[in-house]
């Protein structure tokens, strides 16, 4: 198998330090994360901004401080969300794109999510696509559904996305498709060959999905974002404790963890 890329997903969107006292939320704190999810085992890091009072943000200037000092700390493959909240515009969402990351997410189609909908129109979808094509920027096509598979091969068919592809596979959010071993299986199986996939297991799904894709050859990821639980009813102390976990799971089940530049190789980054 190849080696296992685990990517690390720090902060997202939606939670809180209500929810997560260790949260990061300021650039420092998501910087020093970053770092800490690097030494465990982390080749990617996963980013959502957020304002100084700890609202999501997709805002350049903020992304760009965190790009910065990431990449002065560690050698670790920068990938911003164009996700960001439910309630930023598509304008919004694209500015990270701007900053030329390695990678950035590119989700390819509309779900339920939670009490809210992500929306991602077909029109929006292209226009994604169009730019981090221009700007050279792999997309990481962020899958809920089954039907964004088909999507993303639409837009291969159109040239606005080059194979081999990337996918990560986001299952457990409320509205969307659950979090069970037999729709992991499913979303691998329905994929292009030759594409590279991850899995995000969301609250409960994410260490049992985890392990199931590393035995899969498939890749990880883990973090605040997706879980702030390290088991039922205990707060993980940092995103490095989940991946630290990741390592060790991997490392019983002979399956050597990738160093960024061994991911880079993986994943065809420029």
């Amino acid at each position: 198998m190849e080696k296992l890329i685990i990517t690390a997903a720090l902060t997202g969107a939606e939670v809180t330090k209500e929810h997560q006292p260790n949260l990061p939320v300021t650039p420092d704190e998501i910087v020093k994360e970053a770092e800490k999810a690097y030494k465990a085992g982390a080749s990617i890091v996963h980013v959502h901004a957020r304002k100084d009072n700890g609202d999501p943000t997709q805002d350049y200037e903020k992304y760009k401080e965190i790009k910065e000092k990431v990449e002065a700390k560690c050698p670790v493959i920068f990938q911003p969300s164009t996700g960001g909240a439910t309630w930023h515009t598509p304008e919004q969402r694209l500015q990270p794109v701007e900053l030329k990351p390695e990678m950035a997410t590119l989700s390819t189609g509309t779900c339920n999510f939670g009490d809210d909908i992500f929306m991602n129109s077909q029109e929006y979808i292209e226009k994604f696509a169009t730019k981090m094509k221009e700007y050279g920027v792999k997309p990481e096509i962020e899958v809920f559904e089954p039907g964004m598979i088909n999507n993303a091969k639409r837009l291969v068919k159109k040239e606005l996305i080059e194979a081999p592809l990337h996918f990560d596979f986001v299952l457990g959010v409320p509205g969307a498709m659950p979090g069970e071993p037999r729709n992991l299986m499913f979303m691998a199986e329905s994929i292009p060959e030759g594409s590279t996939w991850t899995v995000a297991g969301i609250g409960k799904y994410e260490t049992s999905l985890a392990a199931i894709a590393i035995a899969m050859g498939g890749h990880v990821r883990v973090g605040f974002e997706d879980n702030i639980y390290y088991r039922k009813g205990e707060l993980a102390k940092s995103n490095a404790q989940l991946v630290e976990r990741i390592a060790r799971i991997a490392k019983e089940l002979d399956r050597e963890v990738a160093t960024s530049d061994e991911a880079r190789e993986i994943l065809n980054l420029k």
